[in-house]
């Protein structure tokens, strides 16, 4: 796996920590300051490495690869740390999302 691969992929694992923070960064005992800097940071990262992976591959699967990491690794969190649902549709409807994401690498 190239650089550009791996940045895309460490983009991706950065995706997951915007919602998170963005989650944590509002409660019921208020405003948390430092998640939602956490957030940003996750943001900043993610976007800047995104920016770089794009050098090498086409926009279309870069975006699709870094979305699907972003969407497959937040719902994973949810359920495990959040009590979001877990079911045998939405686990298949994330395995194909982890499908075509890995379609899009060997294409």
């Amino acid at each position: 796996m190239g650089y550009a691969w791996l940045s895309l992929v460490i983009a991706g694992l950065f995706e997951i920590g915007w919602p998170i923070g963005l989650k944590n960064g509002w409660s019921d005992s208020g405003f948390n300051l430092w998640w939602i800097v956490f957030a940003i940071l996750c943001m900043t990262v993610s976007g800047v490495l995104l920016l770089y992976a794009q050098k090498s591959i086409p926009i279309g699967t870069a975006y699709a690869v870094w979305t699907g990491i972003g969407a497959a690794g937040t719902f994973l969190v949810g359920v495990a740390f959040y009590g979001d649902a877990m079911s045998v549709v939405r686990m298949l409807s994330i395995l194909f999302i982890l499908v075509g994401v890995a379609g899009l690498k060997i294409a």
